[in-house]
């Protein structure tokens, strides 16, 4: 007779002693340590936030309202972590990488997803796990920023630029755009070999709903993650929920591939970690936030930047999204993730009332890598764009009551006109490399200063079209090259000729 023994598993075992909300106290586990994950009872496990007089205090995670005083606690004195691989990919999960959208189980080594799956053997990623609460890279691994994030958004790329393994805030009032613009960035990491995280923290059922059908409708789920943590999920869900989303992207920046993470949004995350302080019972400062939220809200960020190659060279780029309140970005969260961000991306509310889509304030946005990643050829097209755009602003705040002005001060108006229309974008529309090298090189040549705003609307949406119909050989070189050499402007001046001698035989400018 074969006898079968299963293993035999050791674990310390304790008890629920109070509960408040989302924080459980426990008591009569002996070994145990901070940021260990515990196993209370059926869909609900528990998180070890500190100790007390002899008490763990816990904040509970999953289907908190199952947890009651008495219940047994197991511990078995490991480290929390998480599953992670390429079969996430496509993916909803929660703030434990627990599936959520309805299609069963995670899969590993899907042949869906073999377009972005290495040469691993696949075959042994289903034991592979990450920890949720990881050390960021040590500076010796990480290696100077020199690779470009493209967005797909004009403005952006153009005079903000990104590069992969930067850290890059989003930051500006309610319904600013500021979720569109991290949308926009994922859906243009398309056929880039980009893979994409988002994470949702606080947001409605519903919004988060409508993101997921714009990824499903533009094809990104296949390279996308989605981590949610909706508005009804518990306090320790939103705060544990965007280092889920950190180690699931480090599962594949360690094996040197390049990652993007949009967290939508931090003030929320903020709002989860004071709630579950205050509960705790730490005391409160300013705004009555706990002392550590910056070291909280630190130690994610840096976890953000881009390998050695001795290390594989993968990289993970972060883009924050914080709220502000009547445009104050000096309040405590705003302030505090601009120190440990390289850079911030601001929306201005007027500017968005006005119609400007998007609404990004130049003034204040900055990215402190500047245009050391930048293209050749989008390098030399915005070299004095950034300045000009702000000397047009500046020019139209004195003359706005004027009625009469010179000439040269009503061809600089009229280029700034241009240039914010040019700019203007619509909701997830990324543009390729070659359409802004295209609009850039139109603006530059000055064929859109003697045209109307429906003029230039018309060059604006078709002249791209025109070009990949007519030299289709040019959009190859560009997007290949990166560069705007010689041969390139001759072809695109020969091809503007012909694009407004065609349209004015038509009549379309007329």
């Amino acid at each position: 007779m074969e006898l079968i023994m299963e293993a035999l598993q050791i674990r310390e075992v304790g008890k629920i002693k109070e509960i408040k909300k989302s924080i459980a106290r426990i008591v009569g586990l002996k070994q145990c340590m901070i940021g260990q994950l515990l196993e209370i009872a059926s869909g609900v496990k528990g998180i070890i936030m500190g100790f007390s007089d002899g008490e763990i205090i816990v904040f509970l995670l999953g289907k908190i309202e199952n947890a009651k005083v008495g219940m047994a606690v197991y511990s078995d004195i490991k480290p929390f972590t998480i599953p992670v691989g390429y079969g996430f990919l496509g993916r909803v999960v929660n703030a434990l990488a627990e599936p959520i959208d309805g299609n069963g189980p995670i899969a590993r080594g899907m042949k869906r997803i073999a377009t972005y799956v290495d040469k691993e053997d696949l075959s042994q990623e289903s034991e592979k796990r990450n920890p949720v609460f990881r050390q960021a890279p040590s500076v010796l691994k990480r290696v100077p920023i020199d690779q470009a994030l493209e967005t797909g958004n004009l403005i952006i790329d153009a005079m903000i630029p990104i590069g992969k393994g930067q850290r890059q805030l989003i930051v500006g009032d309610r319904m600013t755009g500021k979720t569109t613009l991290g949308i926009d960035a994922i859906l243009n990491q398309k056929n880039k070999d980009v893979i994409c995280i988002y994470c949702c923290i606080g947001r409605s059922y519903a919004s988060i709903q409508k993101v997921l059908e714009v990824f499903n409708r533009h094809e990104a789920l296949e390279y996308t993650i989605t981590v949610v943590a909706h508005a009804t999920s518990s306090s320790g869900e939103q705060y544990i929920s965007p280092y889920t989303a950190c180690a699931l992207g480090e599962y594949f920046m360690d094996r040197g591939r390049d990652v993007l993470v949009v967290f939508d949004d931090m003030t929320k995350h903020a709002w989860a970690y004071r709630q579950l302080s205050l509960l705790m019972e730490r005391p409160p400062g300013r705004n009555a936030y706990p002392g550590d939220i910056f070291y909280v809200q630190s130690q994610l960020i840096e976890r953000a930047g881009r390998y050695s190659p001795e290390f594989h060279g993968g990289s993970m780029t972060f883009l924050p999204i914080v709220d502000t309140i009547q445009g104050d970005v000096t309040g405590y969260i705003p302030s505090n993730l601009i120190s440990m961000t390289d850079g911030q991306i601001y929306l201005d509310t007027g500017l968005f009332n006005r119609g400007a889509r998007p609404a990004i304030d130049m003034g204040l946005s900055v990215s402190r890598i500047g245009n050391k990643v930048q293209y050749p050829a989008i390098k030399e097209l915005s070299a004095m764009l950034r300045l000009e755009y702000l000397q047009y602003n500046e020019l139209l705040k004195i003359t706005r009551f004027k009625s009469n002005v010179s000439a040269e001060v009503g061809k600089r108006l009229r280029y700034g006109e241009v240039l914010v229309h040019l700019f203007g974008q619509e909701n997830n529309k990324p543009y390729t490399l070659a359409e802004q090298v295209i609009l850039l090189y139109v603006l530059k040549r000055n064929v859109l200063n003697d045209l109307g705003q429906g003029e230039m609307e018309y060059v604006k949406q078709n002249i791209f079209e025109f070009i990949e119909c007519s030299a289709p050989e040019c959009i190859e070189e560009i997007e290949r090259t990166k560069e705007l050499t010689d041969s390139i402007k001759g072809k695109l001046d020969e091809r503007f000729v012909r694009f407004f001698k065609a349209r004015e035989r038509s009549g379309e400018f007329e």
